[in-house]
């Protein structure tokens, strides 16, 4: 975990990557203790970073830990699945059988968008491509959807880390983050949904 501590504290387009690849797995690092602080320092004046640019390595690497995951569920199959959710690794991923179970009726649910609204679900986000390769969702929908759902987390991260740079001190940005972003990321989802349906709605009256 110290590696992974100096990553956070050196923060580049290339540990920026790393992190988000990992946060995508089963790994628990939680996107937001990268994506916000990048975007802060970004904000600063003579910084090295952009903030186009931090979203596009974030995306980046969360779509190369989606398929991580994807493809380990798409090949080993949900009894290799599910028993390493029981393992002891598993535990210290902070992976247990309940929140596969989890991922899995919500994909199940929601079918293929699932993909897309799961990406901003707490709790949901970083094991939504599990049930996907599980069920051998066609690849080129399942990158599509986890780009635009991931894309457009990493946005809303990084606008609020940009945002508060002018008003919040550095060592209270993760508390605060932290404490809209399940707001923002709820409410994302509920207009995710009226626009499905409006979609639906318009495609069965055609």
């Amino acid at each position: 975990m110290s590696f992974i501590t100096w990553c956070i504290d050196h923060l580049n387009y290339w540990t920026i990557t790393f992190l988000m690849t990992l946060e995508s797995t089963v790994i628990p690092i939680p996107s937001e203790l990268v994506v916000p602080p990048a975007a802060y320092r970004a904000a600063a004046n003579g910084s090295e970073l952009n903030f186009f640019l931090i979203v596009l390595c974030a995306t980046l690497g969360a779509n190369l830990g989606a398929l991580i995951n994807y493809t380990a569920a798409r090949y080993l199959g949900r009894p290799v699945v599910y028993a390493f959710a029981r393992s002891a690794v598993g535990r210290m991923c902070l992976l247990n059988e309940q929140k596969v179970e989890r991922t899995e009726k919500y994909f199940t649910d929601h079918g293929a968008l699932a993909t897309l609204i799961g990406r901003l679900v707490p709790g949901i986000r970083h094991l939504i491509s599990i049930p996907a390769g599980i069920a051998k969702m066609r690849l080129s929908h399942f990158i599509l959807y986890t780009t635009i759902g991931a894309g457009l987390w990493n946005i809303i991260l990084a606008a609020m880390g940009y945002a508060l740079a002018s008003v919040v001190p550095e060592d209270q940005l993760s508390d605060t983050v932290t404490r809209y972003s399940h707001q923002i990321g709820y409410a994302m989802i509920a207009l995710a949904i009226v626009v499905v349906a409006y979609l639906v709605y318009k495609a069965r009256k055609k």
